[in-house]
């Protein structure tokens, strides 16, 4: 029999902190492509196409997965308040930019583990500077595999072997880019602005140094910040997140993997940086795949290093809470 004096939801108060946290999340040059609305007891989360990078992401795929990112972040924020989140992942065919559904039931014992990636939302960012190899690297594999296996998304490690490949992988698609001139243009409209909450600011990003010791990396423009990592090139690990096909439900899962995963390094001392400019292009995703050695669709590399910077480390800004939740019935097309 069900108690009538348990909420079946959080509170104002609650919903907000927790959105607040969860805001946190990851997505493509910090685009934060998402729209939240509760209605009653019910949470909805759909895309932003406005916030659409149009030619480097014209399928939408990077966008579902930093959407994803926000679904798995949302989840973890709620749990550590005490709240569990049953969600249905793309409930209705008919309005795609409906991503999926959340409703609440109390929950009194979330595992620790759940409560440190809650924990180590605030103080996880983007690490693009060259990396150190990070430290108990076999334990936080085994956790990552734990981690991304109920989503179906294949987790692979990339020999060290392969890394000049890659590298060159990275170079190639940088100069078939440098030329796209609408590329160029909406890369400088996200990265290297003065807008406050969104974006990425120049002081976050590598020098120029800095970049070139970091081959395996999105080529973005120089930062304007004094170099702290210069004389180091990078050895952080590489792993790779992969899908069986390549549909939207699977990019969103791979975005919901994608979160744990970075949650956990991040619980665990180690520092993240996420690429998806490896598989914007045919060739770079072929390569990837070889790489692996099974058949697989890659969404996302992963450099993963030793965290050098600590809570000292600089950290993009985020929109307020009022510009991505709205608590109201919401019209379902926009």
């Amino acid at each position: 029999m069900t108690n009538s004096n348990i909420s079946t939801m959080p509170d104002h108060s609650t919903v907000l902190a927790a959105m607040r946290l969860a805001g946190r999340a990851p997505s493509v040059h910090n685009t934060q492509p998402w729209r939240l609305v509760l209605d009653g007891p019910t949470l909805r989360l759909y895309r932003d196409d406005r916030r659409m990078l149009d030619v480097a992401d014209p399928s939408g795929r990077q966008l579902l997965i930093s959407c994803g990112a926000m679904l798995h972040h949302v989840r973890t924020a709620f749990a550590a308040t005490g709240w569990h989140t049953d969600t249905i992942r793309m409930p209705d065919p008919a309005h795609p930019e409906w991503l999926a559904t959340i409703e609440f039931r109390p929950w009194t014992d979330p595992p620790s583990g759940v409560l440190a990636r809650a924990e180590a939302i605030a103080r996880r960012r983007t690490d693009r500077l060259p990396m150190r190899e990070p430290d108990q690297w076999d334990q936080l594999l085994h956790n990552l595999r734990m981690l991304v296996s109920p989503h179906e998304v294949v987790l692979d490690v990339l020999d060290e072997s392969v890394r000049p490949r890659l590298a060159t992988a990275s170079e190639h698609t940088a100069a078939i880019q440098r030329y796209d001139m609408q590329y160029q243009s909406e890369l400088h409209w996200w990265i290297g602005h003065s807008r406050p909450t969104e974006g990425v600011p120049r002081e976050l990003l590598a020098s120029e140094r800095e970049a070139r010791n970091t081959p395996i990396g999105r080529t973005l423009p120089a930062g304007n910040n004094v170099p702290r990592r210069a004389d180091i090139d990078d050895r952080a690990r590489l792993i790779v997140l992969s899908t069986h096909g390549d549909s939207t439900l699977e990019w969103l899962c791979v975005g919901e993997a994608l979160s744990a995963v970075l949650l956990e390094c991040a619980a665990m001392g180690a520092a993240t940086c996420a690429l998806t400019h490896l598989t914007e292009l045919p060739a770079a995703r072929r390569l990837l795949t070889g790489l692996i050695g099974h058949q697989v669709t890659p969404q996302v590399v992963i450099r993963i290093g030793a965290d050098d910077d600590g809570p000292e480390s600089p950290m993009t800004s985020r929109r307020p809470v009022t510009e991505f939740l709205t608590i109201g019935a919401q019209p379902q097309s926009h």
